[in-house]
């Protein structure tokens, strides 16, 4: 029996195509695990977003800084740790430079916002502390007697 001239080409693709599902398989479950991990990640930052758009009052939208304070913190939480997963998994998972650009200039902003919003409630919490100690040691002044 004569071999067939084209055997060793399709055994040469099927060896290279059986090489290559793993890797495939490999590259989807990658992508699987990212977009699940950036995905929680990403929801609790959108929580924590819902939370303090919830908390702004106003017309102006202004958040009052004693109740946003631990808020912004937990956002810059957050934030810093999506970061952290983007940077170590940048490459495994593909991240585009521009999402991880942006990533990195929003937790720049929320970390100015929220020390900003802190450092004015340490302030706030400060002047009514002094008010309150103040008016408890403030000496009781006398009332005028005699004619006036």
């Amino acid at each position: 029996m004569m071999p067939h001239k084209g055997n060793g080409g399709v055994r040469k693709a099927v060896l290279v195509i059986t090489a290559l599902v793993p890797l495939v398989i490999s590259g989807t479950a990658n992508a699987i695990d990212c977009n699940e991990d950036i995905g929680a990640l990403t929801k609790k930052r959108q929580g924590i977003i819902d939370q303090l758009n919830q908390l702004a009052q106003g017309g102006k939208k202004q958040l009052d800084p004693v109740a946003s304070c631990p808020k912004l913190r937990a956002l810059v939480a957050a934030e810093h740790d999506l970061l952290a997963y983007l940077t170590k998994n940048k490459e495994w998972c593909g991240v585009p430079d521009e999402a991880f650009q942006n990533i990195t200039a929003s937790t720049g902003k929320s970390s100015t916002v929220a020390n900003q919003a802190c450092k004015v409630a340490a302030e706030m919490k400060k002047a009514q502390e002094q008010q309150a100690s103040g008016a408890l040691n403030a000496p009781q002044q006398k009332l005028p007697a005699g004619p006036l």
